[in-house]
């Protein structure tokens, strides 16, 4: 099997989980039969201190490493400080190397800044995508998407969204069945697409600095189902969606206040983000389901040709035989003798 050498390029500073998740992922994949090979660089070659204050050991100099997909994380002084110029270039000589380029959540402004992302299609964390669009104009920027690929280059939007990325190239090298279960081993969604939003309704709908004495009626209904009266207000009608095990309040009374929104343009976003969700998630299971309704239909048809047989040699006249037993059409209907 081809072994497919995976770089982490790391610097002080960076975001822990946009190396480990990723990591993780590919790890994983190798003990269902894939074959990464996984190694931390950094510019110099000398370990580096992480978000979280850990010291991270890598394997060698960046001048020293060849990989076919390299990854560069993020770090939150990546949009508040100058780019160092040893990163720049270290990401340059190894982007010589590589066929497959990647960057997680604020890594992208490395990309950026090496020149790489001109002309390109790009995503970061959604906090920071504004600041990117108006540092480097000549790069796209698609704010409201996980990950983007864009002739081979791969940007992912902030910290979690690596996983999502990561999983998507281990489908991309090793197939869906064995994306599956490394999903399914990690505990996690398979898959949010790339081009799904980086945060759901829910909180697009959500005022960061809630407005004093706040109604709980309506967050608690995008938590569960139950639709109850309380907590002072007046409740003025109850919209029910069973398909989304969703209740929702229209509050008369503190209802915009709360969630930022007037209720009727609260539910249709919250609406059609859960089927969007609820469908990317259920695809694979969908198809396995297919499989297993086509195989239980056959068996049905089957069955039924057998019954609609024996129910026409049952109503032959021609049938020379006399049966003196009972046979009942269904459960709880008349039973019926043969006649001569």
């Amino acid at each position: 099997m081809t072994v497919h050498r995976v770089a982490f390029l790391v610097f002080d500073g960076v975001k822990m989980l946009d190396v480990s998740g990723p990591t993780e992922v590919f790890a994983e994949a190798n003990t269902l039969g894939a074959c990464y090979s996984l190694r931390y660089t950094s510019s110099s070659g000398e370990p580096v201190r992480t978000s979280i204050g850990t010291r991270l050991p890598v394997d060698a100099a960046a001048a020293e490493v060849d990989a076919d997909t390299l990854v560069v994380p993020g770090a939150d002084p990546l949009v508040t400080e100058p780019i160092p110029s040893d990163l720049t270039e270290a990401v340059r000589l190894l982007r010589a190397h590589t066929h497959r380029l990647v960057s997680i959540c604020t890594g992208s402004f490395v990309l950026a800044a090496a020149g790489l992302l001109s002309g390109h299609r790009a995503t970061t964390h959604w906090r920071h995508a504004q600041l990117l669009a108006r540092a480097y104009p000549d790069i796209r920027v698609e704010p409201d998407s996980l990950f983007v690929e864009d002739r081979g280059i791969f940007t992912s939007a902030g910290v979690t969204a690596g996983i999502d990325l990561a999983l998507s190239l281990v489908e991309r090298d090793q197939g869906a069945d064995l994306a599956r279960d490394v999903a399914r081993n990690l505990v996690m969604s398979m898959q949010r697409p790339g081009g799904q939003s980086q945060f759901s309704a829910p909180l697009k709908g959500t005022r960061r600095e809630p407005p004093p004495a706040p109604s709980p009626l309506i967050p608690a209904c995008c938590r569960r189902r139950p639709v109850r009266r309380g907590g002072g207000a007046q409740v003025s009608e109850a919209v029910v969606l069973p398909s989304l095990r969703i209740a929702f309040l229209l509050v008369r009374c503190r209802g915009g206040g709360r969630v930022g929104v007037v209720a009727h343009r609260f539910v249709a976003p919250v609406e059609v983000g859960h089927a969007v969700g609820g469908r990317t998630a259920g695809r694979a299971r969908a198809r396995r389901r297919a499989d297993e309704l086509r195989e239980e239909a056959d068996r049905i048809q089957a069955e039924l040709a057998a019954a609609q047989q024996e129910w026409q040699e049952w109503r032959s006249p021609a049938s020379g035989s006399v049966c003196c037993c009972p046979r009942r059409l269904a459960p709880g209907s008349r039973t019926m003798l043969r006649r001569r």
